[in-house]
C-alpha cells in the first residue's frame, strides 16, 4: 500500500539506520507542515495532533520495510489526512463531523492576497494565542509546533506528565469552544501578536539556558536548541520583522558559549571567567551577521535587537578585560527606555560596575530590594558588589539569600564557592 496513491514514485530502499534516520529528520522537518495542513483542513487541533501521530507511527512500520518514500513529508501528509478522515467517520456524529472537514477553521473573511500565509505560521499564532496561559502557550507550542512529546515537554518543565497532558487537553479545548481564529492576525494585530510568540521562545530557552529544577541538568540543550530551531522556522516565515531577527541573534550568541558554561566541576561559569576559544566561532558569525544586518536597516530596534546588540558587544571582544562597557552601558539606556523593568535595571547595575564602579552600583541595586527581594540573581549581584567593597559579612549573607532561592545546581555551587571564598576564615 502506497499512501501516495496511483503512479507514485518507488521508495528507495535503505537499512533499517538509515530508515530510522529519515523518520527522524522526517519528523525534524515535517511535523509542524503535517499538524498545521491537517488544522488548516480539519480545524480541530486533537484531530490534527492524533492523525500526525499516526501517519508517523505507520512511517516507523512501513518505511523500514517498504523503503523511504521520495517525498516524505508529503507521504506523511497525505497518510495523515487520510487518518483523520477515518477517525471522523467512526464519530458517532458522522455527518456533522465530515461536513466540518470540509470548511476552513477560520469564519471570518479571506485575508487579503498580500497577507503572509504559510500553515505553519498560523499554527504557531494559534498555539500562542493571548486568551491562552502563558504555560498553556509554551507547552501547545512545544507539542504541536515543535513535536515533542508530552512526556519531554513534562519533563523539561518538571512536572507530571499527567499534568502536562491536561494543561495541552485544555488549551486545545479553549481553543475549539472559543472559537480562536486559525490565522495570521491582522496588520494592525500583528506586531503585538508576533511579541506573544517571541516571548513563549525566549521562555523556552531560558529554562533550557538556565535550568531552573535541582537535579536536572545545568544546561538544557535540548530546549535552547528546539527554541532555536522555532526562532529559525518564525525568521523563516516572518523574514522582515526585526524583533524576530533580534531574538534569534540573541539566542545564537548564548548558545555559542555553551560549551563554556559548566566547568568540569560541574560549576556554572560566569562571562568574565569563561574560556573563550571554546566558544562555537560558526554560532557567533552568524548571531553577529543578524546584529549588524538590523543595525544597518536604520530603523527604530526593539528589546531583543537590543539585548542581542548588548550579547554581541560582550562576546566580540578577545578577553574579559576588552569589553566595551561604555557601549553596553549605552545600549542599557536604550533598553530602560523601552523596558523599565527592575531586572533591566539590575543588569545595567552590573554594567555600571565595571565602568564607574561597584560603589555606584551598589546605590541602584539596593533601590531594587523592594521589587527583586525574591529574585535569587539580585542577592548575587548585590552579593559580588559588596565583596568587591570589601564588605565580607554582609556579602555572604546575600550569597546565603541567593543559594536559597537558587535552584540550579551549578549556579549553587558558584554562588557557594564564592560566598566561602570571601569569608575570613576561608
Amino acid at each position: 500500500m502506497q499512501p501516495e496513491g496511483r503512479g507514485a514514485a518507488v521508495p528507495r530502499r535503505v537499512s533499517p539506520l538509515e530508515a530510522q534516520e529519515a523518520i527522524a529528520r522526517a519528523h525534524r522537518e515535517e511535523w509542524a507542515r503535517v499538524v498545521a495542513s491537517l488544522a488548516a483542513r480539519f480545524g480541530d487541533l486533537d484531530v490534527a495532533e492524533e492523525a500526525a501521530a499516526e501517519a508517523f507511527a505507520t512511517a516507523v512500520e512501513r518505511w523500514p520495510v517498504h523503503g523511504v518514500p521520495p517525498n516524505p513529508g508529503g507521504w506523511l501528509t497525505t497518510t495523515a489526512n487520510r487518518k483523520a478522515i477515518d477517525r471522523l467517520r467512526r464519530e458517532s456524529k458522522r455527518d456533522r463531523k465530515q461536513r466540518e472537514a470540509q470548511m476552513p477553521y477560520d469564519e471570518g473573511p479571506p485575508e487579503p492576497s498580500s497577507a503572509i500565509d504559510d500553515e505553519r505560521l498560523r499554527l504557531m499564532f494559534t498555539c500562542c494565542h493571548p486568551a491562552l496561559a502563558m504555560e498553556a502557550r509554551v507547552a501547545l507550542t512545544l507539542r504541536m509546533v515543535g513535536g515533542l512529546t508530552v512526556a519531554e515537554i513534562a519533563r523539561a518543565f518538571l512536572v507530571q506528565e499527567s499534568a502536562m497532558g491536561q494543561r495541552i487537553t485544555r488549551a486545545k479545548a479553549k481553543i475549539k469552544a472559543a472559537r480562536i481564529p486559525y490565522r495570521v492576525p491582522s496588520t494592525d494585530d500583528l506586531p503585538a501578536r508576533v511579541s506573544g510568540v517571541l516571548a513563549v521562545l525566549f521562555l523556552v530557552f531560558n529554562e533550557g539556558y538556565l535550568a531552573s529544577g535541582p537535579g536536572t541538568d545545568a544546561v538544557r540543550h535540548d530546549l535552547t536548541a528546539e527554541a532555536i530551531r522555532l526562532a529559525r522556522l518564525l525568521r523563516d516565515l516572518l523574514p522582515t520583522d526585526g524583533e524576530v531577527a533580534g531574538l534569534l541573534a540573541l539566542m545564537l550568541l548564548t548558545e555559542a558559549r555553551r560549551d563554556a558554561r559548566i566547568s568540569p566541576s560541574g560549576e556554572l561559569v560566569t562571562l568574565d571567567e569563561q574560556n573563550r576559544a571554546a566558544w562555537d566561532p560558526l554560532l557567533l558569525a552568524e548571531g553577529h551577521l543578524l546584529v549588524r544586518e538590523r543595525l544597518a536597516a536604520g530603523v527604530p530596534v526593539g528589546r531583543y535587537q537590543i539585548l542581542a546588540a548588548i550579547s554581541a558587544v560582550h562576546t566580540s571582544a578577545r578577553t574579559s578585560r576588552d569589553t566595551d562597557w561604555s557601549q553596553i552601558v549605552a545600549l542599557y539606556d536604550q533598553l530602560v527606555r523601552l523596558d523599565p523593568s527592575p531586572i533591566v535595571a539590575l543588569n545595567r547595575a552590573v554594567a555600571v560596575a565595571e565602568l564607574d564602579g561597584p560603589a555606584v552600583a551598589l546605590v541602584t541595586v539596593e533601590g531594587l530590594q523592594g521589587s527583586l527581594d525574591g529574585y535569587h540573581a539580585f542577592h548575587a549581584t548585590r552579593a559580588d558588589l559588596l565583596r568587591r567593597l570589601g564588605r565580607s559579612e554582609a556579602a555572604s549573607a546575600a550569597y546565603d539569600r541567593a543559594i536559597e532561592l537558587s535552584g540550579n545546581t551549578a549556579e549553587v555551587a558558584a554562588l557557594t564557592r564564592r560566598r566561602d571564598r570571601g569569608r575570613p576564615d576561608a
